[in-house]
């Protein structure tokens, strides 16, 4: 062991075999890395290997295989003694597998030395998670959670030594309920298996299961909510998977696992949705009226279809063309820096969401709830084809930008898309816009704000309100809901919250920042991402 000046933490430096060649390996604990590299000249850059000890997923003693032990280079020496690194290999596309390097020497105490140098680094590592509650929907997507679970996942938690309970879902609500019941304290994270559906459900479990052990009535819109510090880990494998692409980079069962055994910790904002001092749902990616929640609701008819019936739908829904008139109204997000039309992407350590959150709690320590209340008020009313808020981008593989490209995973704030009625043709090019690299905010009938409340209540329920509407009108209109090819313009369309209906058209939206956590770090960037950003350009935007 190698001590450094300066109280620095020591270094192991040794020679050790890999493969048919000694490799001087290093253990450096002041850089936080495991490097080895070919000592014999000439050096290539390709032969030194490094992995942060923050990605090193394991490290077993190995016992070598005969064929190793038969060659040449192992009949020279007694007994070799070796061991194997696990560790975080990224590939492409921000895919992440399960690596390993074995290396080997003929000194046994040598060996044990790496062996318990690695392993108490490895238990330094506080954020990483020795206890899960895992929840598997076996009946989403096409019906492979359990097989994905089992074969992809659970050999990694198990090499991790990761204990975990695991429970398999019934019905409906299953894991919302059952996180009421359990002693959520004795675990470190909660799991789900499926699609952004079931995450839906254990949120909803988690955040409800904090502020009623606080004592917090989530019927109350304008209650404080209290932050939930379990984190939920995805395991993708659903129909839908945006929120795990949004937070990760990619829709893959092996790199979500390796993110959570290695503990990483993504915050995430949540919008709380009610309707008449009512609560009705939170929302984490998109609340949508009109395209998108009429897309929904027929595809809802449609489950035997399987994942095809949201394409089916759509491409019905936009021949259909609705458009619904009402009025919203909503408050900016002064303390975020920038808006949803520059380039700045939410990227892993996200200096936007963090200097916005540190904004934001300052501005309501200084001045509190009520200042919030007195805070201006803008109001828009007109007839929309679609209203979307999104507290991501909702990128995927079919939109890899996504609704809003510059939303942000932690800032405190939602981005409040806008279309306003407009020609079929034109209609389609706003949407052909979310799958290329244009700016789908350059239309004279689309317009963003970044928020942090707001309201909507529909033509219908303004004129209900004021007694206005006769009973001709409303048979009228349920003669349109019940024949949708019907040219004329349906009253009400419905909320698409996170994949599930709101029955309410009128409601009323508060963002709570960082509400809860992934295992997750946000997506890394890549030398193609052009919404990169540093500390010096954002600080331009103030």
């Amino acid at each position: 062991m190698e001590q450094l000046p300066g109280g620095r933490r020591p270094r192991l430096v040794s020679s050790l075999g890999l493969e048919q060649r000694a490799w001087e390996v290093t253990l450096d604990e002041e850089r936080g890395r495991l490097a080895w590299r070919d000592p014999r000249p000439p050096r290539r850059a390709d032969e030194n290997c490094f992995v942060p000890t923050s990605e090193i997923i394991a490290v077993e003693e190995t016992e070598l295989n005969k064929k190793q032990r038969n060659s040449g280079k192992w009949q020279k020496m007694g007994k070799p003694h070796a061991f194997t690194v696990y560790y975080v290999k990224k590939a492409r596309n921000h895919r992440w597998r399960c690596s390993d390097v074995t290396f080997w020497c003929a000194d046994e105490h040598l060996c044990n030395q790496w062996i318990q140098a690695l392993k108490e680094l490895l238990e330094m590592q506080k954020s990483r998670p020795k206890q899960l509650l895992v929840y598997i929907n076996p009946y989403g997507g096409k019906r492979q959670g359990k097989r994905i679970y089992e074969q992809k996942v659970a050999p990694l938690f198990s090499l991790a030594s990761i204990s975990t309970d695991v429970v398999i879902t019934e019905h409906a609500n299953h894991a919302k309920d059952n996180l009421f019941e359990v002693n959520i304290n004795k675990y470190d994270g909660v799991v789900c298996v499926g699609g952004d559906g079931m995450f839906s459900e254990v949120m909803h479990g988690l955040i409800g299961r904090m502020q009623k052990d606080s004592g917090i009535d989530q019927n109350n819109p304008k209650a404080p909510l209290v932050q939930c510090n379990i984190r939920i880990g995805i395991i993708p494998a659903g129909s839908t998977d945006c929120i795990c692409y949004s937070t990760i980079g990619i829709s893959d069962p092996v790199t979500s696992a390796l993110h959570i055994i290695i503990g990483d910790c993504q915050p995430l904002d949540v919008c709380s949705v009610h309707h008449n001092n009512t609560f009705l749902k939170y929302c984490v990616s998109l609340l949508g009226y009109g395209f998108y929640g009429d897309i929904l609701k027929d595809s809802e008819k449609k489950r035997w279809m399987g994942p095809m019936r949201y394409d089916y739908s759509g491409f019905k829904t936009f021949l259909t063309h609705h458009y619904y008139e009402g009025t919203i109204s909503f408050q900016p997000a002064k303390h975020t820096l920038g808006s949803p039309r520059d380039k700045y992407a939410c990227r892993t350590g996200c200096y936007i969401c963090k200097r916005s959150e540190q904004q934001l709690a300052q501005q309501q320590k200084q001045c509190g709830l009520k200042h919030e209340e007195e805070e201006e008020w803008k109001v828009i009313k007109g007839k929309f084809l679609a209203i979307n808020a999104v507290n991501m981008s909702c990128a995927c593989p079919r939109s890899p930008k996504g609704l809003s490209p510059a939303a942000h995973l932690a800032d405190g704030s939602a981005d409040l898309i806008l279309v306003r009625k407009c020609s079929r043709f034109d209609f389609l090019r706003y949407l052909v816009r979310h799958t290329n690299q244009d700016d789908q905010f350059d239309f004279s009938f689309v317009d963003v704000h970044r928020v942090k409340n707001f309201q909507f209540t529909s033509k219908l329920s303004e004129d209900n309100e004021s007694n206005v509407t006769d009973m001709g009108k409303k048979r009228f209109g349920q003669f349109c809901r019940d024949h949708p090819a019907c040219c004329c313009n349906i009253a009400n369309s419905t909320w698409n919250c996170d994949g599930e209906t709101l029955e309410s058209s009128a409601i009323e939206v508060r963002v709570h920042c960082q509400l809860m956590k992934l295992f997750a770090r946000g997506i890394e960037e890549t030398c193609k991402d052009e919404g990169t950003y540093s500390q010096s350009s954002v600080e331009q935007l103030l």
